[in-house]
């Protein structure tokens, strides 16, 4: 298969690892297809996140997301250039940024859970590179080394951490050209972590609040204190989803309603999908401190989860919301606010109070909805 698939990338590509823009195919709902091809001399070598040194046309203009991550990341900084997506956009996505991506074509994933990433359709759009965000792992320079020289076209890793969006976005504008966008998502990134970060500085842990975030259909799913994708949780409250062998995965730990009740948290969020609205009257849940006491709420679920699912930059947005939720005082700023600063400073979209109030719906106390 691997052969089959550089002879493809040799066929379609033509210039192989340089991946010029001629060879992108010709339909109009893919940006830049029309591209004048580059020379070889026209050529710049990039540095990426691993310290990989990676050889690149020297302006981009088709660049292909490695996955979930990379493409949500990619829809903030540069969704212009494009040349299909890791999974198909819903409606709310859709509409946040544009139904031209309705048609686009859908690649899957790599280096992910689960390798659907369809070499073939992804040869056959003719990226000039393919990029990758997230955490360093163990392997991730053999695995984007095997991956490029598989595809003949370049790969190149951008680390994305919870922490350092601003590093991540500056180095995307390097990449991309587009240092002024990279420069702007850098500094709001690194602003927004700094001010949550300050917040909670000024809360003893004594006086955190004692939280849980579930999901499953059940709501016996635990996103458990340390796993990766508890950071958000873990940052802003005293997460009591304390259990041996934390996962990392977007389901969480699979828990049972008498550990729930054993932590007993004083406040719970449920992702969507979850028992949110059937919660209040289940009597089963009843002796829940969180659920007698009406202190439980749904993640907001647009454009993506904001907590996670995938934990990328969509975090950002989720811990703004979750620390005003948990500490409204502690901000000079509402839910409201922040979300509506975020949508347009990260999607260029003008959230409007209907639409924005429809978000918040089971996301806020009463008096503030």
């Amino acid at each position: 298969m691997r052969k089959a698939v550089a002879v493809l990338c040799s066929a379609t590509l033509g210039l192989g690892a340089l991946g010029m823009a001629g060879c992108a195919k010709g339909s109009s709902d893919t940006p830049a297809a029309t591209e004048t091809p580059q020379t070889a001399s026209d050529t710049r070598v990039f540095t990426d996140s691993l310290g990989r040194e990676v050889e690149l046309p020297a302006h981009i203009t088709r660049i292909c997301p490695s996955g979930h991550t990379a493409q949500q990341v990619l829809l903030t900084m540069a969704p212009d250039l494009m040349v299909g997506l890791s999974q198909k956009l819903n409606d709310d996505q859709l509409k946040v940024f544009g139904d031209q991506f309705k048609d686009y074509p859908v690649f899957g994933a790599v280096l992910g859970a689960k390798d659907d990433f369809n070499r073939e359709a992804v040869a056959a759009a003719a990226p000039q590179v393919i990029i990758d965000t997230g955490e360093v792992k163990k392997d991730s320079v053999e695995r984007l080394d095997a991956l490029q020289e598989q595809l003949g076209i370049p790969v190149v890793f951008v680390k994305a951490y919870l922490e350092d969006y601003g590093d991540t976005y500056k180095t995307l504008g390097e990449l991309l050209g587009r240092e002024d966008r990279g420069n702007q998502l850098s500094e709001y990134c690194s602003s927004v972590y700094k001010t949550t970060q300050d917040a909670m500085a000024a809360i003893p842990e004594s006086e955190r609040v004692r939280a849980a975030y579930l999901l499953g259909e059940n709501g016996l799913n635990a996103i458990a204190k340390t796993s990766g994708q508890a950071q958000v949780v873990d940052m802003v409250s005293d997460n009591v989803a304390v259990v041996d062998n934390a996962s990392g995965k977007g389901s969480g730990n699979e828990v049972s309603l008498e550990q729930i009740a054993l932590w007993n948290p004083d406040l719970i969020i449920f992702q969507k999908g979850s028992v949110y609205d059937a919660v209040g009257s289940d009597p089963a849940w009843a002796g829940i401190s969180a659920i007698s006491s009406g202190n439980y709420y749904e993640v907001p679920n647009s454009p993506w989860c904001w907590m996670n699912n995938p934990p990328t930059v969509n975090q950002l947005l989720g811990m703004q919301w979750f620390a005003r939720l948990l500490y409204p005082n502690a901000f000079d700023d509402s839910i409201q606010d922040a979300a509506k600063t975020y949508y347009k400073t990260m999607y260029g979209y003008d959230l409007g109070d209907e639409e924005l109030s429809e978000l918040l719906k089971n996301s806020l106390p009463k008096a503030a909805r």
